[in-house]
């Protein structure tokens, strides 16, 4: 039997005719199915000249052709999956940067990447899916021939994944992830959520995004249950999704949450019809409001967890009950070792300090690829530096107070983003807030905050500075509040804090 450490491993823990993925409107995939499949891909990317840890780049749309392709092709190559929704000169940029040893795309595709990768002399494999096969059942077609040096199923050291780090303030940089960093990330998420074989995860993320790939996808088949994949979020679409699927559990960002919560009123028949097991809130930091309000309409309890792309998705989770959740904090070490080190290194600090989170441990990568620079800042004395600030509790739970590049400095004077979100969410006209730093010429930065406020509410400028006046001390009070329609994401649905000043015309 493979090594659990392989994602060809972890497939194995499916009964056999137990469902591995299912979709709308579409009969499920069994693992052995999933599995068959699994051997198939691998055995035609060999026929095509592939071999393991050669990368494939991946453009296809969200669903579960999708994700099977991710689990069957990580099971033998390296993948690298893309956001569909790029322009031409961002797939030149990866595919190059990746240096993609071919292009994987639905047949039929008009996307911008086949032409990118035929001016580059990319190899393209075209997915075929039948409309009337199970979710996710696909084939291969291409015209190449060849004998790779290194075929057949992956090890647990080789590449299973590669993705890109957002690089909202720098280059991006490339995070390859070994089979025993993403598989050892689908077991810490699987131990945590106490996950089964009589688990579905009704996933809305996006599968070229961490979160999505790991989380919702391989930690779910990697417990024997299943994930029932939609084309995307879909807030109008949501309730009846879960009518059809009749899921355990979700996963998502905390501004989908907060879409999805303000549907919930109206779908109250739906939600105690399908009673989910748990919520989990990742890869942003989920305001302990909008989770105390998710579990009132939903009547389970809300697991915020801490993720990111370098640890091959999650560090630290609240538990489930009968353990304690605490609102505003992502919870205990849930994988790796979780510490917090002095902002120069290489001293840990003691509970109660406030200072750089950083983590070691199986699921962590061992450095971006090419970059010798970013492995000598981001690694001290074998622990991995995430760029967070943060502070343990007496009980081990870890705080969040901030990305150190998003820590606005007024004068001189530290300000945690999330602090001022916090205050300002407790106002009761207010939806969401993101607080962020204005460029001011004698402070160097101002406090800004962008408030979307509740259906049907009102409120002013001056009003919401008041508010914020009473609980904050006075340099962490907004100096200027803009109220918008919608506040502008990125392609995974996280709020961009650093640039928005910029992209509002500030």
């Amino acid at each position: 039997m493979a090594s659990e450490d392989t994602i060809e491993g972890l497939l194995a823990r499916g009964a056999a005719d137990a469902p591995a993925i299912g979709a709308p409107e579409r009969q499920g995939l069994s693992f052995d199915a999933l599995r068959a499949q699994a051997a198939a891909t691998v055995a035609a990317m060999n026929d095509f000249g592939f071999g393991r840890e050669d990368g494939i780049a991946i453009v296809l749309p969200n669903g579960p052709e999708m994700a099977s392709s991710f689990l069957c092709l990580a099971a033998g190559f390296t993948t690298a999956p893309l956001n569909p929704a790029y322009r031409a000169e961002e797939f030149d940029f990866y595919l190059s940067d990746l240096d993609a040893k071919a292009l994987m795309v639905e047949a039929g595709s008009t996307s911008p990447a086949i032409e990118v990768a035929r001016a580059r002399n990319i190899p393209i494999v075209e997915l075929l899916v039948d409309p009337a096969a199970p979710a996710g059942a696909f084939t291969l077609r291409s015209s190449l021939k060849g004998k790779p040096v290194r075929p057949g199923f992956a090890g647990p050291d080789d590449v299973a994944l590669v993705l890109h780090t957002s690089g909202t303030t720098s280059r991006p940089k490339i995070v390859p992830l070994s089979h025993r960093n993403v598989t050892a990330s689908a077991r810490h998420i699987r131990e945590t959520l106490a996950l089964t074989a009589g688990d579905r995860c009704l996933n809305i993320m996006p599968l070229f995004h961490i979160h999505g790939l790991i989380a919702a996808t391989l930690s779910s088949v990697g417990a024997g249950g299943s994930v029932w994949c939609s084309p995307g979020f879909n807030a109008l679409k949501f309730f009846s999704w879960m009518q059809e699927a009749n899921p355990t559990w979700y996963t998502a960002v905390p501004t989908m949450h907060q879409t999805i919560l303000s549907r919930a009123d109206r779908n109250a028949d739906t939600i105690k019809a399908h009673p989910l097991r748990f919520i989990r809130s990742s890869s942003s930091s989920l305001p302990p409001q909008v989770m105390l309000e998710l579990e009132k309409a939903f009547g389970c309890p809300v697991i915020e967890s801490y993720g990111m792309t370098e640890a091959a998705h999650q560090m630290a989770s609240n538990p489930l009950p009968p353990r304690p959740r605490k609102p505003g904090l992502v919870g205990l070490a849930a994988g790796p070792e979780v510490a917090i080190m002095s902002e120069t290194g290489p001293d840990l600090l003691a509970q109660g300090a406030i200072g750089e989170v950083v983590i070691r441990g199986p699921n962590v990568t061992i450095g971006y690829r090419s970059n010798p620079k970013a492995n000598a800042d981001a690694y001290t004395n074998g622990w991995f530096r995430t760029g967070d600030q943060g502070m343990l509790d007496a009980e081990g739970y870890l705080t969040i107070t901030g990305r150190i590049k998003e820590i606005i400095n007024r004068g001189g004077e530290k300000i945690s983003p999330k602090e001022v979100d916090e205050i300002l969410m407790d106002h009761p006209a207010v939806a969401q807030v993101v607080t962020f730093g204005i460029p001011h010429d004698k402070l160097g930065e101002e406090v800004g905050a962008a408030v979307v406020l509740r259906e049907g509410q009102t409120a002013t400028e001056r009003e919401l500075r008041d508010f914020a006046a009473k609980r904050l001390a006075d340099f962490k009070v907004p100096r200027k509040v803009l109220f918008l329609a919608e506040i502008p994401k990125g392609a995974t649905g996280k709020l961009q804090r650093i640039g928005l000043a910029k992209v509002l015309g500030l």
